[in-house]
């Protein structure tokens, strides 16, 4: 009878995945380039159905903040430019009050959207989010926009490296030419007769 017991609980444990008995969100903040101010949403963030619920879904939150098997997560970022960067930060309802866990969505990431999460973040009693980086699809995009991430990247949203580093090198040169001329106009001067 031991054994059947036993036989049970592991079958059922094996069955229901740690995202289904973990608790979701119960709101989220969103700041970015695009939006103007914080966008702020609740629901219930434990199932689809609603904005918030879509978002943690559709955002690998399960995964990246408990764990699952199969595990989705990887700790190398994906390949490929990820473009601007959206913060979410999940407000999650525990035993001992609420914790704050956030999480990077790149909405516009190519190939795919992405979101990263950073391991290690503490939350409820001392637990820690698994972290690291989730591949998602059209529909973590589709769900940013419906809360009102803009349809497209914004322009001049993201730095331009390649721009700055020519001009700093512009100006490091005139520098050095300038220094040079100095330098050498004060040597091509006679010296006082004394």
């Amino acid at each position: 009878m031991r054994k059947v017991l036993l036989l049970l609980v592991v079958v059922v444990a094996v069955a229901f995945p740690a995202s289904a008995t973990a608790k979701g969100a119960s709101d989220a903040s969103i700041e970015g380039p695009g939006l103007g101010k914080t966008v702020k949403i609740s629901g219930n963030g434990e199932t689809t159905g609603d904005r918030l619920g879509n978002l943690g879904q559709s955002a690998g939150f399960f995964p990246a903040v408990f764990g699952q098997s199969p595990d989705p997560m990887t700790d190398k970022q994906p390949a490929g430019k990820l473009g601007p960067r959206y913060r979410i930060v999940w407000t999650v309802p525990g035993p001992n009050g609420e914790s704050k866990i956030a999480q990077d969505a790149y909405p516009y990431a190519q190939p795919q959207p992405v979101t990263y999460m950073r391991s290690g973040q503490v939350f409820w009693d001392g637990q820690h989010t698994r972290g690291g980086w989730y591949v998602g699809n059209s529909q973590l995009r589709a769900s940013l926009i419906a809360v009102g991430v803009p349809r497209s990247a914004p322009s001049g949203s993201s730095f331009d490296w390649a721009k700055w580093t020519w001009i700093g090198l512009a100006g490091a040169a005139l520098v050095l030419a300038l220094s040079f001329a100095a330098t050498r106009g004060r040597r091509l001067r006679p010296e006082p007769a004394v």
